[in-house]
């Protein structure tokens, strides 16, 4: 069975080679659907005008988004386990003088409380599944 995206495509290509306008067409999806974009039907509308018969994406450049799925993360780790956590950046592009000031007595604060009690990192929860293998969990 096809996707609904797939499906739509299908049906702007059968609009073209019936000789409906824009309009029509974009009518008669929205009544059946109620989801593609104006900008989505144009666009295909013209790639089917100007002969396309396919309705597959076209390639995208980069890495796929099948290479992040959970099953590579785990291969990833069996190759190598020593690798430390990955991060996000907390640091927003743009400080006020008082926001640093405040960071810096928090990052401080943080610090000093790591030096005074060296299990603090080991009772950090998160919430991601992923991030779960970090340390020494």
């Amino acid at each position: 069975m096809l996707s609904v995206q797939m499906e739509q495509r299908v049906n702007l290509n059968f609009f073209v080679k019936r000789r409906k306008t824009f309009t029509e067409a974009y009518a008669m999806l929205k009544e059946v659907y109620e989801c593609l974009s104006r900008t989505q039907v144009l666009e295909w509308l013209k790639r089917f005008k100007e002969g396309r018969e396919t309705t597959e994406d076209d390639p995208r450049p980069g890495r796929p988004s099948t290479s992040k799925t959970d099953e590579n993360i785990e291969k990833n780790w069996q190759i190598n386990p020593r690798r430390s956590c990955l991060c996000a950046k907390m640091v927003p592009k743009l400080l006020t003088p008082e926001d640093n000031e405040s960071r810096m007595n928090i990052r401080d604060d943080i610090l000093n409380n790591i030096d005074t009690d060296s299990g603090l990192l080991d009772t950090v929860i998160t919430c991601d599944d992923k991030i779960r293998k970090c340390g020494n969990g």
